[in-house]
């Protein structure tokens, strides 16, 4: 009896494979891939109105784009929103994920508490802080008020305003992480801590020495979503300031916005999209070839 060619079925895994993953490569490829290139190729070309077809122009969208003050303060105010909404939602969440890990009375209702502004949409909250920032009858104006201060319009001063976006960012984003952090500090080993206090560690000497070491895993993952999510909001300026006073809150995003459907230059905005694009890999690649590198895993 002949033995059966083993080359006819050398494939057969290899095709199995590829079958597995097509139905997950298939969207990614559609909806994320080919956008990436085709938006890549859009931003050396100009925008087409009319009848007239798009042309070739090369870099100069992106000689438009260094010489645009607009683009550079929307970048600027971004690098200033990631660097303030980033440590403090992290050290928000950090200490709201310790707080409801102790055994304390109402633990279920303060997880819920903290967890709520995760849940809601960003357009909701951005109409909650509205009414807080309104000018005379908000509620921030109503306790400043009381305590018998002046008047502030925190939204329309270009001075406040963008801190005034970072407030509502904050409180939104620091239940989400602290989701995580909690889940993180329920893995630790409850041994660590006895092991601790016979040792005679104080509670804050514990966190230092024991605990944030060993978060450093969920602290890379935050920090990156964290550094993402900065790039990436936009929800509440529409209701919030529409960028403004004077572009004092304009982000990238919303530029990228405003350039696409506002002023319908389809190529600028490709130019821009790129940009981030950019942006949003170099944190990828940071991630995964020198931060991860640093971080010890269990």
């Amino acid at each position: 009896m002949s033995r059966p060619d083993v080359r006819a079925f050398s494939g057969l895994p290899t095709i199995h494979a590829w079958l597995l993953l097509l139905p997950a490569m298939v969207p990614l490829v559609a909806f994320t891939h080919y956008p990436t290139l085709q938006t890549l190729v859009d931003s050396f070309r100009d925008t087409p109105r009319g009848g007239q077809a798009a042309v070739w122009v090369g870099l100069e969208n992106y000689h438009v784009m260094v010489d645009d003050p607009v683009f550079w303060k929307a970048a600027i105010n971004n690098l200033w929103f990631a660097a303030v909404t980033i440590p403090c939602t992290i050290v928000l969440a950090l200490a709201m994920a310790l707080w409801v890990n102790e055994r304390i009375a109402g633990r279920a209702f303060l997880r819920m508490a903290y967890f709520t502004p995760t849940v809601l949409p960003m357009i909701a909250v951005a109409n909650i802080w509205l009414f807080f920032y309104t000018p005379q009858y908000g509620l921030l104006e109503q306790l400043r008020g009381a305590l018998g201060l002046s008047a502030q319009n925190w939204l329309g001063d270009p001075g406040t305003a963008l801190g005034a976006v970072i407030a509502v960012t904050v409180w939104k984003e620091a239940g989400f992480f602290m989701i995580f952090y909690l889940a993180a500090l329920q893995t630790l080993n409850p041994s660590l801590r006895e092991a601790a206090s016979i040792e005679g560690a104080s509670r804050w000497q514990f966190f230092a020495r024991v605990q944030w070491p060993l978060l450093m895993p969920t602290t890379l993952f935050v920090l990156i979503n964290a550094f993402i999510n900065a790039f990436r909001m936009v929800d509440h300026l529409f209701i919030l300031t529409r960028g403004g006073p004077d572009n004092a809150t304009t982000l990238l995003l919303y530029y990228l916005y405003e350039v696409g459907f506002s002023f319908w230059d389809t190529a600028y905005a490709a130019a821009i999209t790129v940009v981030l694009v950019a942006i949003l890999a170099g944190i990828a690649l940071l991630q995964f070839f020198v931060l991860d590198r640093r971080v010890h895993y269990q």
